[in-house]
């Protein structure tokens, strides 16, 4: 199942800083982000190999996972939590709000054949 994190944030009257260093589990190969998202649902997939971490920037978004298992909703609606999502959970994301900004951390170069769409029975 994915794991919530913190992101190591320094606080005060100038506003916040996150670092990203030495938590992600994985080299980061790629990045994206998904923003300007309406009330489409996102993902639907899991993946062969890839490792994922997934931050909501701005505004939210909630992202459902299920690992053949159980199945658990994560809200992602504070830039210094993150997400880690293991190859076999199953993911989707929806309910962006209209500011939302998603930024995704991959493992892996985008590779076409690293794609399960089937969700599990």
């Amino acid at each position: 199942m994915p794991q919530l994190i913190d992101l190591l944030t320094y606080s005060d009257s100038r506003g916040n800083l996150t670092v990203i260093e030495k938590i992600i589990p994985f080299e980061i190969k790629r990045i994206f982000y998904i923003y300007g998202v309406d009330d489409s649902v996102r993902g639907g997939h899991r993946h062969k190999t890839t490792y994922q971490a997934a931050i909501c920037l701005k505004g939210s978004c909630r992202i459902q996972s299920n690992n053949g298992l159980t199945t658990i909703n994560y809200l992602l609606n504070d830039p210094s939590k993150c997400l880690l999502i293991n190859p076999e959970d199953w993911h989707k994301m929806d309910q962006f709000s209209a500011d939302a900004i998603l930024m995704v951390l991959a493992s892996t170069y985008y590779a076409d054949d690293d794609y399960i769409y089937t969700p599990y029975p």
